[in-house]
């Protein structure tokens, strides 16, 4: 197919995800499946191809990481196609952290919920001039971020990364950093937090609670924050038990719930990563793009994961 002619189905091609033994088969099945394969080889091809491809394209997938994907809902962005095109993802990466919370539960398995699953709208996030779908986490290094293994992904998901900046810089510099939030209108009122932070997380699809995989409601418009205190650091050995600590009550950890919030940092600019993308900035402003992309999800999807309960945000009393 030359440059000029168009395709309604079309697969970027992350042939470098995960341990790359992915081609063949997602090749395969894309085949199968009518899709115009389009292979990425450089930094940037993904949102690139994406963004060339949506104008035209009723379905356009995202075939390695969760880095991949963000690339693609991006280039699908630029294009300003996001109400036109729907968005796939084909987990071909190591951790594959979104797919498992929208359903997917492999390569074979992603071609047949593009074929037969259901269709649903979610909440973008929205990082300055930048989106994510899964998560923004701030404190990360890209030192870090680039030394975490493989298999560290793979048993723990984004929190690798968090694990492995701890480990990586040794004594880790915490971050002065005030955090705002928005009212939301499930009753979470307008807040602000100021201190010494070792990580904010952000979760629109995730949900930080020490699991590998957690979902978050990713349908009302809100964002989850966690706030790892600096005063934290004494439960971490050596990044090894980040994952327990967020799972249970802790003086040290704070949560909230908004659809939009500023983190200012009152020092160096602050390293984030977007969906394992790096965004460096002294000032970041995220807020949500409510239901702004259409995915085909598995049937292990929750559109409401806590079953109209309100999941407890708030540790801390009054904080």
């Amino acid at each position: 197919m030359t440059p000029a002619e168009t395709s309604d189905r079309v697969l970027v091609l992350n042939p470098v995800s995960g341990n790359g033994n992915h081609v063949d088969d997602v090749a395969t099945l894309a085949g199968d499946h009518g899709f115009d394969i389009r292979r990425t080889e450089e930094a940037g091809d993904a949102t690139r191809l994406a963004r060339e491809a949506a104008p035209d394209a009723d379905l356009v997938a995202a075939a390695g990481g969760d880095g991949t994907l963000n690339a693609v809902v991006n280039g699908v962005a630029a294009a300003d196609a996001l109400e036109t095109t729907t968005v796939a993802v084909v987990p071909a990466g190591t951790g594959n952290n979104f797919a498992a919370n929208v359903g997917i539960e492999g390569i074979e398995h992603a071609f047949t919920v593009i074929e037969a699953g259901r269709r649903r709208s979610i909440d973008i996030g929205t990082a300055n001039d930048r989106l994510f779908v899964n998560s923004c986490v701030g404190g990360i290094t890209a030192e870090a971020s680039s030394e975490t293994t493989t298999e560290s992904k793979a048993e723990l998901g984004v929190l690798a990364y968090v694990k492995n900046t701890v480990e990586t810089v040794g004594e880790f510099d915490s971050l002065p950093l005030r955090v705002e939030t928005a009212s939301a209108p499930d009753g979470e009122r307008a807040r602000a937090w100021e201190g010494e932070a070792l990580f904010v997380l952000i979760g629109n699809c995730r949900r930080f609670t020490g699991a590998r995989t957690a979902q978050a409601n990713v349908e009302d418009g809100l964002l989850e924050v966690t706030i790892v205190e600096d005063a934290a650091t004494a439960n971490l050995v050596g990044g090894a038990a980040l994952e327990g600590l967020l799972g249970r009550d802790s003086a040290h950890i704070i949560r909230r719930r908004a659809p939009s919030l500023t983190i200012e940092s009152r020092g160096d600019s602050v390293e984030y990563s977007l969906d394992g993308e790096m965004l460096e900035t002294e000032t970041l402003r995220l807020e949500t793009a409510v239901q702004r992309l259409t995915i085909p999800v598995g049937d292990g999807y929750r559109p409401d994961p806590d079953d109209g309960d309100r999941w407890p945000l708030e540790v801390p009393a009054n904080r």
